[in-house]
């Protein structure tokens, strides 16, 4: 009987709710908040949206950046938002390779970290800032006379954790899609940069081209470790330097918003 009284109070809530007529409680994922339902507040909405689906790869393979979207990457790779991704990356990078390290403790394997080296160690920056920021199709021709330059800046963050983990004892380790004939540049360009030091430069070999980033890359490391190497940590900016087997330990995604590699 004590249950009666809070029966009767839900019936009358809910006698209530239907007087009101019906009302929804979800939303569909393409709905707009009313605030923002036109002009830039719409397309800064709609691109912090695209850029988290590009980021968490759900936006699956794509060849050029929404066309609204363009000052939205424009404003996020020169403002404060991708430094400071680029940064918490980093630092967790680094609060896991201390434990990692440790936990690994003094076996045969080398301890290794796998770095990408575009939009990874290196930053593209400059070139995509005046042709698009990604807006327009990939021109290999202008991009290999950019690489061939040798100009691109360091990743700040980047840069200080690969320092840090050559302190731990790393074997630092860079695997990039560039070709072999791009070798010298990219040599160039990692000291003019200011890494050093690293244990070795794998770059993509004749019998490579052709190959997706993933079946390339995985090939690689499983070369490294057939060498002796324990990969603990990999960093890079697609998830396709990433994934396919052997993985790392851990692996840790970089921000971009401006391309995509498969």
């Amino acid at each position: 009987m004590r249950l009666l009284p809070l029966v009767l109070v839900l019936a009358l809530a809910l006698a209530a709710a239907s007087a009101s007529g019906p009302r929804s409680v979800l939303r569909t994922v393409t709905d707009v908040p009313a605030a923002v339902s036109s002009g830039e507040d719409a397309d800064a909405l709609f691109c912090d949206s695209w850029r988290l689906s590009v980021e968490t790869s759900n936006a699956g393979p794509w060849r050029t950046i929404p066309a609204r979207c363009a000052a939205f990457v424009r404003d996020y790779m020169e403002g404060p938002r991708y430094a400071s991704d680029s940064a918490v990356a980093a630092a967790d990078s680094l609060a896991f390779a201390s434990g990692a390290l440790a936990a690994a403790g003094s076996g045969a394997a080398r301890p290794a970290w796998v770095f990408d080296v575009d939009e990874t160690l290196l930053s593209n920056a400059p070139y995509y800032a005046v042709n698009g920021w990604g807006s327009q199709e990939f021109n290999e021709t202008s991009f290999d006379e950019w690489v061939d330059a040798a100009k691109a800046p360091a990743l700040p963050s980047s840069l200080k954790l690969y320092n840090e983990l050559q302190g731990l004892g790393f074997h630092v380790i860079l695997l990039t899609g560039r070709t072999e004939f791009q070798r010298n540049s990219t040599e160039a360009n990692l000291l003019f940069a200011g890494y050093q030091s690293w244990e070795k430069l794998i770059l993509r070999q004749p019998s490579d081209i052709g190959k997706t980033a993933v079946k390339y890359k995985s090939e690689r490391r499983a070369a490294m470790e057939a060498e002796g190497f324990k990969i603990l940590g990999n960093s890079g900016d697609q998830w396709s330097d990433l994934i396919g087997s052997p993985m790392a330990t851990r692996s840790f995604k970089l921000p971009n918003p401006m391309y995509f590699i498969s």
